[in-house]
């Protein structure tokens, strides 16, 4: 029996092809096959069929499809010598069968064989070639939707990277012409790869068809020339070089990973007190193959390290991944999946993905919204490569599966209090139990600690410290450090405080069911200084992954410079870390150990009040970085400033753009922190002044999340103005991603409640967002009926803004049905409104409007002026997006008013800046460059 993916969905029995049903029937099937021997969950398998928007009965009717497919399955097994079975499990169901019963697995595991480099160049070339044999057209050709479309995109970039491994091991063996065909076949299709490019011109040097590699050379440097405005990369040139001096071309050492300029590296630091770890280090070493340099590896490489908590699973993973480091050049990335946090806010495997691909180097704009094509995005670009991936503190199985590579090459190394036999089962990792440190091993610790003096002098006291710490790397490194800040406190001391159960929660034993680190952290908590343990108590308050300086000072209600001295305290006692200048975090347990101790140390009304303060910190400083950033917007009014908070005023433009960068995670902590502890107010103030930073960096994803909780919020507090706005701006992100349908339900809310409120401004903003909708749907004339309606009342109200804005899109909308003369008059009222109230943004709107109706007046002069007024305003804002935008449409002009090198050269700025964006509107602007050229 085999499935096959690499063309339409087929299942083939013994007797022939099995008739599978109907499309979508087909399509579970190449969902649970792409999945073999891996649980698929009911959710995933309704978004993978029918898409983000399934019909309220998909569950039903994916029942009886999965019912159907079981019956031709049994039916197929009778005369198969290799059964599968449809399995039914907990949340989901389970395609069980051979990996290579299926072609698109057996693709992978010829490809992964190829690139063995204890096989010799024939072996791996035999395999590759019996891999790329395999398609019988592209994957899932009879499929239609998303993840089809996802799993296409992913498997073009890994048949191209094995094309490539195939030719250079022919070339290797001596038979280089024979790649000959196939890469000039792929050439054409990819026309500016420049190691598919390299690869056919060693392929034709070795059939002894040099002219024709130094033409194809040539023909392609032009192409990079003529279309990118670049020269040529290093293995190109290498290549056409030894062409030149008629030596044989050899392949790099190894190949330039796809994407590559960028090796991230995150992971933190090591520690110089690793206690020696040597079976476990062995059993990871075993895992990395012994000749490491040749690319691809030789399988994905899982290993998971559990144990319980405290004993050092995190040491240990960082510890080994510094040491293997070099054997993964093309980097290491690391996230905390906080499985364990106290405060229950798991880390969502979609944020740890975008912070991967962030990375990685993908820009915002370029992140895909879905989970699914995350991971195929994170999984393409992972292809080809040698990378080391560690995810820190996972909950489960199923938070860690999407953020695992997906190709040969790369080791992802696990850490979890929980044995992840979910994961073991289903990927083959290879699990790693971590015990406690032997007896020896917590006397090195010690020693490297307090110094080999101070630990042999007082034998007794440290082998009862050891016991007394159950070997717990970390009740042992917490002592360690009590004593480092006590240097002349005897052992024996620390010993006996250890031993005494009044100083401690539970006594501390080498029995792993009575283990409590907890009675060592409230034995470090009574070493600190009153107001110390006071901060570190409130630290366990705050949300965010880490938190600054001057936020800690508003927390605690005191000045900076004490502020500093209490968290140099808690440095120095090992209860807090700081991982960059100036930004501490609490590990796992520290934090839970805080939480609770301020639970039952402070009263409610002092908590609460912290927290207050800590909101107050936050939506303070946010919203003087907004004002600074954009103070053409409609104030909002603060609630009072509560005592003891001193927000954070950054010096400048850019000073303030990199504090909402470095807070972009904590902000959105500390927003759900508002929203679970009935701070309404600051819940929708603090997604006010993230809407613009959240909408320019692209992180739609967060400005849906923050407006849904805006809204919810604004709706708890009966504020009309707040409920408006924010309705409203939830709108917006959903028409970008083109929602319509929901982007229209929270538009006629925002409606509803202005008109019931009497906010005439309300109204008018939402009517000129509804005209919006309906020019996203193609109705121009209803766009131009609303916001001509918003107009009005912004007229009304006295609202120059919202008549300039208005104006404007009553031109531009008026431009598109070809009436520009109308449109002309408006966008000239709303060009002298936008100057006289100083509104750059409208301004650069309003000049690109005016450039594109001049043009299609026929007076390209005045349109190109136009323009490049546009072009001034748009680049003192730093909207780069904007700004190629504008480029665009000032080439268009210049190509019709026949300045041919002009418009070829707007055209490339455009592309350079939607390249570096990684914008998805760079083809067409690439297209439109090469017509331009070749006109």
């Amino acid at each position: 029996m085999e499935f096959r993916l690499l063309g339409p969905v087929e299942l083939l029995a013994a007797a022939g092809p099995v008739e599978l049903g109907t499309p979508r029937e087909r399509h579970v099937v190449g969902v649970l096959a792409a999945e073999a021997g891996r649980l698929v969950p009911v959710a995933t398998l309704i978004e993978r069929v029918w898409g983000p928007e399934a019909p309220a009965g998909a569950r039903a009717t994916l029942r009886v499809y999965l019912s159907h497919i079981r019956k031709v399955i049994d039916k197929a097994n009778s005369d198969s010598d290799h059964p599968a079975t449809l399995v039914r499990r907990a949340g989901g169901y389970l395609l069980d069968i051979d990996a290579d019963q299926v072609d698109l697995h057996r693709f992978r595991r010829l490809v992964a064989h190829g690139r063995d480099p204890g096989r010799t160049d024939g072996e791996r070339a035999t395999s590759l070639r019996q891999a790329l044999d395999l398609p019988k057209g592209e994957p899932l050709a009879d499929l239609s939707g998303g993840w089809a479309e996802r799993i296409r995109l992913a498997w073009s970039r890994e048949y191209l990277d094995a094309a490539l491994a195939w030719a250079r091991a022919v070339l290797s063996a001596g038979d280089g012409g024979s790649a000959v065909g196939l890469l000039a076949e792929l050439a054409d299709q990819h026309p500016l790869n420049e190691s598919l490019a390299a690869a056919l011109m060693r392929a034709l040097h070795a059939a002894g068809r040099s002219s024709e590699a130094l033409q194809h050379h040539a023909d392609v440097r032009g192409r990079l020339k003529e279309e990118l405005g670049t020269d040529p990369g290093a293995e190109l040139q290498a290549t056409h070089q030894q062409i030149l001096r008629g030596r044989p071309a050899t392949p790099p050492a190894r190949p330039q990973p796809s994407g590559a300029g960028v090796v991230p590296a995150q992971l933190p630091a090591d520690l110089p007190s690793f206690a020696a770890r040597g079976h476990a280090l062995d059993q990871l070493d075993n895992l990395v193959p012994q000749a490491a340099d040749p690319p691809g590896g030789t399988a994905i490489l899982i290993t998971a390290i559990d144990g319980t908590a405290g004993v050092g699973k995190t040491a240990l993973a960082v510890h080994w991944a510094h040491r293997v480091a070099a054997r993964f050049p093309d980097g290491q990335l690391y996230v905390n999946l906080r499985g364990f946090d106290p405060s229950g806010q798991v880390m969502d495997p979609a944020t740890a993905m975008r912070g991967f691909l962030e990375a990685l180097e993908v820009p915002q704009r370029r992140i895909p919204t879905d989970p699914d094509a995350q991971a195929a995005l994170y999984r393409s670009l992972l292809g080809g490569r040698r990378m080391l991936v560690v995810l820190d503190n996972a909950r489960d199985s199923a938070q860690v599966r999407p953020l695992l590579p997906g190709a040969p090459g790369c080791l992802a190394v696990v850490t979890s209090r929980n044995q992840l036999t979910s994961l073991i089962a289903g990927t083959g990792a290879h699990p790693v139990t971590l015990d406690l440190l032997t007896h020896d091993e917590a006397r090195t610790l010690l020693t490297r600690r307090l110094g080999a003096d101070r630990i042999a002098a007082e034998p007794d006291a440290v082998a009862e410290i050891i016991t007394r710490c159950a070997r717990l790397p970390l009740a042992l490194t917490l002592v360690a450090a009590h004593a480092a800040i006590r240097p002349r406190t005897v052992l024996r001391t620390l010993a006996d405080q250890l031993r005494d159960t009044q100083h401690r929660w539970q006594a501390l034993t080498g029995d792993d069911s009575t283990t409590d680190v907890r009675s060592v952290f409230s034995w470090s908590n009574q070493a600190l200084s009153p107001d110390a343990a006071r901060l570190f108590r409130l630290l366990g308050l705050h949300p965010g992954p880490d938190v600054r300086e001057a936020a800690v000072a508003s927390l605690a209600a005191v000045p900076l410079a004490q502020a500093q001295a209490l968290l140099t305290e808690l440095l120095r006692a090992n209860l807090v870390t700081e991982h960059r200048a100036g930004r501490y975090t609490l590990h796992d347990l520290l934090r839970a150990y805080a939480t609770e101790l301020a639970d039952s140390t402070d009263p409610d009304d002092e908590r609460r009040a912290a927290t207050h303060r800590m909101l107050d910190h936050y939506l303070y400083s946010a919203h003087a970085g907004d004002r600074l950033l954009y103070p053409e917007r409609d104030p909002i009014t603060l609630p009072p400033l509560q005592p003891g908070v001193a927000p954070e005023h950054p010096a400048g433009e850019q000073q303030v753009r990199d504090w909402f960068v470095t807070e972009h995670a904590v902000l959105l902590a500390v927003l759900d922190r508002a929203a679970t502890t009935g701070f309404d107010i600051h819940v929708w103030q603090l997604a006010w002044t993230l809407r613009l930073f959240l909408d320019r960096r692209g992180h739609w994803p967060d400005w849906i999340a923050t407006g849904r909780a805006a809204a919810a919020a604004a709706g708890r507090l009966g504020d009309p103005v707040a409920e408006v706005w924010a309705h409203r701006e939830l709108a917006r992100p959903y028409l970008l991603l083109s929602r319509l349908d929901t982007a229209e339900e929270h538009l006629s809310r925002a409606l509803e409640v202005a008109t019931q409120a009497g906010d005439q401004v309300g109204q008018a903003n939402a009517e000129s967002s509804i005209g919006h909708l309906w020019q996203r749907r193609g109705d121009t004339a209803k766009a131009i009926e609303h916001v001509r309606r918003a107009h009005e009342l912004y007229r009304a109200t006295g609202h120059p803004r919202g008549q300039a804005r208005a104006l404007n899109n009553i031109g531009w909308l008026h431009s598109q049905v070809g009436d520009h003369r109308a449109a002309l008059a408006a966008c000239e009222q709303a060009l002298t409104l936008n100057q006289n109230i100083n509104d750059p943004d409208g301004e650069g709107a309003t000049w690109d409007s005016l450039g594109f109706i001049h043009h299609h007046l026929g007076d390209h002069a005045q349109a190109i002026t136009c323009y490049e007024q546009a072009l001034t305003v748009v680049r003192e804002l730093g909207d780069r997006y904007y700004e190629a935008d504008v480029l665009t449409h000032l080439a268009a002009t210049q190509h019709d008013a026949g300045n041919r090198a002009a418009a070829i050269d707007a055209y490339r700025q455009a592309l350079v800046i939607l390249d570096d964006l990684d914008h998805p509107e760079a083809d067409a602007v690439r297209a439109k460059l090469q017509d331009a050229g070749s006109a």
